[in-house]
C-alpha cells in the first residue's frame, strides 16, 4: 500500500470538513471540548464512512455517484449556509444560542463527505488497497485525520471566531455557500 498517497487524499477529501469546523467554532457562542469532539468525531466518521460506502458500490455506481456528488454538497452547504446568514441577520434577542444539534451536524458531515463516496470507488487502484483489511485501514487512517485536523479546526475557529465578533455567524454562512459551491465548481470543470 502507497501510504503517503493515502495520507494524500485523506488530507485532502478532509479539508472541506476542516473549513466547515473552523466555520462552526467561529460561529459558536460556545465551544467546549464536548462540542469539538463531536464534531471531529461526526466528520471523521463520514469521512471514513463514504469511501468504504463508495467501495462497496463499486465500478457499477461510479458514474452515478459522481453524477450528483456536487449537486448534494452545493444543496446542503448551501441551505445551511444560507440559514446561518438569515440567522445572522436576526436582532441578537430575538435568536437563541445556536448550538449544532444532530440534524445539522449530519448534513454538514454528508455535504462534506459526498465526494470521498466516489473516491471510494478509485481508493483501491490509488493506494493498492484491493483486500478488505487494507480497504479497511485505508478508511481508519481517512476517518482518523479527518478527526485530527477537524478538532485543531474548531479551536482555530474559536480563536479567530473572537476576533470577528458578532460578524461570525454571517461569515461563517458566506463560507459555508463557497465551499458548496467551490465543489459543485471543481466538479464541473474537472468533468467538463
Amino acid at each position: 500500500m502507497d501510504t503517503l498517497s493515502l495520507i494524500g487524499i485523506a488530507v485532502g477529501l478532509s479539508m472541506d470538513a476542516f473549513a466547515v469546523s473552523v466555520t462552526n467554532g467561529a460561529v459558536q457562542k460556545k465551544v467546549t471540548l464536548k462540542l469539538a469532539l463531536r464534531m471531529a468525531a461526526f466528520f471523521g466518521f463520514f469521512q471514513a464512512l463514504m469511501p468504504l460506502l463508495g467501495w462497496l458500490v463499486g465500478k457499477a455506481g461510479e458514474g452515478f455517484i459522481s453524477s450528483i456528488d456536487h449537486w448534494v454538497a452545493l444543496i446542503l452547504l448551501g441551505f445551511i449556509g444560507i440559514q446561518m446568514i438569515v440567522e445572522s441577520r436576526k436582532k441578537e434577542e430575538d435568536t437563541p444560542p445556536d448550538d449544532l444539534n444532530f440534524k445539522r451536524l449530519t448534513a454538514l458531515a454528508v455535504a462534506t463527505s459526498i465526494d470521498a463516496l466516489a473516491t471510494g470507488v478509485i481508493l483501491p487502484t490509488a493506494v493498492g488497497a484491493y483486500t478488505p483489511a487494507l480497504m479497511a485501514v485505508s478508511v481508519c487512517l481517512i476517518g482518523a485525520i479527518t478527526f485530527v485536523l477537524c478538532l485543531a479546526g474548531v479551536w482555530i475557529g474559536k480563536k479567530f471566531g473572537g476576533l470577528l465578533a458578532d460578524r461570525a455567524e454571517l461569515l461563517g454562512g458566506i463560507v459555508l455557500v463557497l465551499i458548496g459551491i467551490k465543489i459543485f465548481a471543481d466538479h464541473m470543470f474537472l468533468a467538463g
